[in-house]
């Protein structure tokens, strides 16, 4: 029972870890229909390990990482996603409000999709967080835009 839970408990950090960054992809800002330029662009997550583009899909967001350092691919490489960068993590990002998106997101260390959410706090800072199962293992984290 204890192996069990300590390993649920590791896949809820790492779940968490890449479920954030997955979210910041998105990268949404609440002129997304005004000025695709505000909300497009690169990001890092807190620890500067992964950076993502995000890009227009219609009329969606999506994100695909542009960089990661090597424990990012190493961590995603033990989920079973070989290639970290250039994988598209976000998908169906769409607009709930201004400044709060919505959409799946691909946890390459877990090889899943949950849904989760990005909130603008500003034009260089988003909020990310992602839950496991409705609240239950929820992480945040603030990203900082980098172009």
């Amino acid at each position: 029972m204890t192996e069990r839970v300590l390993r649920n408990e590791g896949k809820v950090h790492a779940m968490g870890r890449y479920l954030l960054l997955a979210i910041s992809l998105v990268l949404a800002s609440p002129a997304w229909a005004k000025s695709d330029s505000q909300s497009l662009g690169v990001w890092k997550n807190p620890q500067n390990s992964v950076h993502v583009r995000a890009e227009r899909c219609g009329n969606q967001m999506c994100g695909v990482v542009v960089w990661a350092n090597d424990k990012a691919k190493a961590d995603a490489k033990r989920g079973g996603t070989n290639n970290l960068v250039g994988m598209n993590l976000f998908r169906d990002f769409t607009q709930e409000k201004p400044g709060v998106w919505r959409g799946r997101v691909f946890v390459p260390d877990m090889n899943r999709t949950f849904s989760g959410r990005v909130t603008m706090l500003d034009h260089n800072r988003l909020e990310g967080r992602g839950c496991l199962t409705g609240n239950i293992g929820c992480r945040s984290q603030t990203w900082t835009r980098l172009n």
